[in-house]
């Protein structure tokens, strides 16, 4: 066992350059031509000097270009986005050489974990500035060098793919009548890649040994924690630029042997499922897969979030099909349910607001997950998080009234009767249950929330559906 080394080391944050000294015009952004790139790739193909094509003025531009669009935290020299260009324009020359010798060294990833849905953490690594835009140029001469040799059944992190036309194949498979599913769930991938699989892989179309030992570098520069550089001997850290692609190079050896066997399958980034006729040969897959991984690749199966299912018992991609001789998609009850903890939280900080502002409090969150759970189609599902959650607005309504005698009030302004306000108001019931109650459906009917710009989940799914339905489901029998 190799065991990490700890060593102490103070990181400062790099000099500014004084305005206008040592100015490299190499690097000011005026916007980039297509072309450039291109031609850098190119030059990478046929020379075979994949470092010059990083360093291309064109592909450093449009690196840095991404990272400022992309913004971010700092990593652990304290350099910000803002404060990049005029330290480029100072030191880029030196960085510049120093890439070309394979003299470069990156700096430490500074440790930041985030709480998963599970209750676990997940760890990430945030780069320096510098490394982001250095990875990220790297990451966009590669990727067309490996990109084109991929599965088509490979979705994640890849150009012109996207989650969704991952569900759309797995509905395909579940059309076709493959009615069980194999659900592999790789322990802490991105912690436990081997590197020197990983950069055997890379080297299979990477001849230059400079690329290759500033990905090596990458893959073993020190965790940051409380002032100390821990060494890392394995995985890649989530937040790199150059991560998404290195897993695409690391897990295409799994898909090939996929598709040596004939097997149909999906894959986006670690998750994979694939899809059988019969559950004794899902269990025959499930086994000869986990010993495949273990034995070529060196990555244990988790058995424990591993198994083999039904299409409507296993989510994907935060879907799930339903039950029926040819399945539809809808929204799993786990994301329907981390939704209303979303949602719950907003309304939370709402209180002491007007529901006119909790309602724009609310209307971004809607509007991104009904996006992507724009394949689903089955109403039921968007029908009872409309009612739920205007049933959620109306609990707030009335705690913001407090006492019984305004609440009266208030119902009567709301063309409620006298006796029949008075009475609702002095019930001495619980908010949840006046919420939905008559007297407060009829004072606050779903039209008043809609003119207040609360979106109805069900009603925007319908307008996406008419835009979506030659692209899912009229073509779904002919997805390749």
């Amino acid at each position: 066992m190799v065991r990490a080394n700890k060593q102490e080391r103070t990181v400062e944050k790099p000099e500014a350059c004084t305005e206008g000294s040592g100015r490299n015009p190499r690097l000011a952004v005026k916007g980039v031509e297509s072309a450039a790139l291109a031609n850098a790739v190119k030059t990478c193909q046929e020379t075979e000097r994949i470092m010059e094509a990083v360093v291309e003025r064109g592909n450093m531009t449009m690196a840095y270009q991404r990272v400022m669009k992309n913004k971010g935290a700092s990593g652990v020299d304290g350099l910000t986005v803002e404060e990049l260009k005029p330290f480029l324009n100072c030191h880029w020359e030196r960085i510049r050489e120093r890439l070309l010798r394979g003299e470069y060294i990156p700096s430490p990833i500074r440790k930041v974990e985030i709480p998963k849905p599970d209750g676990g953490k997940r760890m990430l690594g945030i780069p320096t500035v510098l490394d982001r835009v250095i990875s990220q140029a790297l990451h966009q001469v590669l990727e067309p060098l490996f990109d084109d040799g991929f599965s088509e059944s490979s979705y994640g992190f890849r150009r012109n793919r996207s989650a969704h036309q991952a569900v759309t194949k797995a509905l395909l498979y579940g059309n076709e009548g493959r009615t069980w599913v194999v659900d592999i769930d790789i322990e802490k991938f991105f912690d436990h890649v081997n590197h020197g699989l990983l950069l055997a892989r890379v080297a299979r179309k990477v001849s230059d040994k400079r690329v290759l030992g500033l990905i090596r570098k990458y893959l073993r520069a020190g965790i940051m924690t409380d002032g100390l550089a821990t060494a890392r001997t394995e995985g890649t850290p989530q937040g790199s630029p150059l991560s998404p692609l290195l897993s695409n190079i690391m897990l295409d050896d799994l898909d090939k042997e996929l598709e040596r066997r004939g097997h149909a399958f999906c894959r986006y980034a670690d998750d994979c499922n694939i899809y059988v006729r019969s559950e004794e040969a899902g269990q025959r897959v499930m086994a000869s897969v986990t010993e495949f991984l273990g034995k070529r690749l060196r990555l244990k199966v988790n058995a424990a979030k591993s198994t083999v299912g039904n299409p409507w018992d296993i989510k994907f991609l935060g879907y799930t099909m339903t039950r029926e001789k040819e399945p539809r998609l809808r929204p799993s009850k786990r994301n329907v349910e981390r939704l209303k903890d979303k949602l719950r939280d907003v309304l939370r900080q709402g209180r002491g607001k007007s529901i006119s502002k909790v309602v724009a409090l609310l209307t971004p969150l809607l509007r991104g997950w009904i996006h992507y759970f724009k394949l689903a189609r089955v109403k039921c599902v968007f029908e009872e998080l409309d009612e739920w959650l205007r049933h959620k607005l109306r609990c707030v309504i009335w705690r913001q009234w407090k006492r019984p005698r305004t609440r009266a009030v208030k119902l009567m302004q709301l063309g409620i009767d006298k006796d029949r306000a008075n009475r609702s108001a002095y019930n001495g019931r619980g908010a949840w249950w006046n919420a939905g109650s008559s007297h407060m459906n009829q004072a606050f009917p779903k039209a008043f929330f809609g003119n207040m710009g609360h979106i109805s989940l069900l009603e925007t799914l319908e307008s996406l559906k008419l835009r979506s339905r030659t692209a899912v489901y009229g073509t779904v029998r002919t997805v390749v």
